[in-house]
């Protein structure tokens, strides 16, 4: 029994630990942000990496994740005579909480895991260390563009991603369920409001906070060579993944 309770209060304690290093490692990149050099380009090449390059991605995820909702729900309201709803499950679905959370869960793992990678792989060469004596603040050079491309980047890939999810369904449900189209869309518009969107968005923003924060956070304390990097690279995927999807409980709670 004391066994357990040490075994527990070691994990605790190390969680507590690493948590307070990583609200460490965001306050001070957020007072770096604030300060010149403001290096745009290197914001810009973030902003590129972290959305234009993960479209693909989103765009395939949000396509058949909005498919999949028209046809489950199909089958389901037909059973009550409201195929009709359809329409509006598939955007409210979307809109609220599968476009945010989708979105953030493929950008992890496509941009998260190569953020933890790339800054790992700088700590175990020892490039940190050179960016130090070269009087360069690697935080304000490394970790604050990525953080500030995750905030702004994931809101435009939930857009892109809430469009085609809902072009999705209603391409299912009008094209090959027969439901009427204008009752499809006329419900959507009745039952979705603005504040959906903006609250899905808003979730998004914290989103790409938490995946870039954790990333870069993984691989800026990489140790171990390259079986370090490898790890941190796993852990990074896997602490965001979870973390983004208890953020979400939470902020539904709040906004919702």
């Amino acid at each position: 029994m004391l066994q357990l309770l040490e075994i527990t209060g070691n994990y605790i304690i190390r969680g507590t630990e690493e948590f307070g290093r990583i609200l460490l490692l965001f306050l001070n990149a957020l007072s770096w942000m604030i300060r010149p050099p403001y290096r745009l380009k290197i914001i810009l090449k973030q902003m590129e990496f972290v959305g234009v390059s993960s479209t693909f991605v989103v765009l395939l995820t949000g396509t058949f994740t909005g498919m999949v909702l028209a046809l489950q729900t199909y089958h389901g309201f037909r059973k009550f005579s409201a195929e009709g709803l359809v329409g509006a499950t598939v955007a409210l679905s979307m809109t609220r909480e599968l476009g945010p959370v989708l979105t953030a869960l493929m950008v992890t793992g496509r941009a998260g895991s190569a953020m933890a990678a790339e800054i790992g792989t700088m700590r175990v060469t020892e490039q940190i260390d050179a960016l130090y004596t070269m009087a360069v603040n690697p935080i304000q050079y490394l970790i604050a563009p990525r953080i500030i491309a995750g905030v702004l980047m994931l809101p435009v890939l939930t857009i892109i991603s809430d469009f085609v999810g809902i072009a999705g369904g209603y391409f299912i449900g009008v094209g090959l369920l027969k439901i009427n189209s204008g009752i499809f869309v006329a419900k959507m518009i009745e039952i979705v409001e603005l504040n959906d969107i903006f609250h899905g968005l808003i979730k998004s923003s914290c989103f790409g906070l938490i995946l870039t924060l954790i990333g870069c956070y993984k691989g800026f304390y990489t140790k171990g060579g390259a079986e370090g990097v490898g790890k941190a690279t796993t852990q990074s995927v896997v602490f965001a993944s979870v973390s983004i999807l208890i953020s979400d409980y939470f902020l539904t709670a709040v906004m919702f």
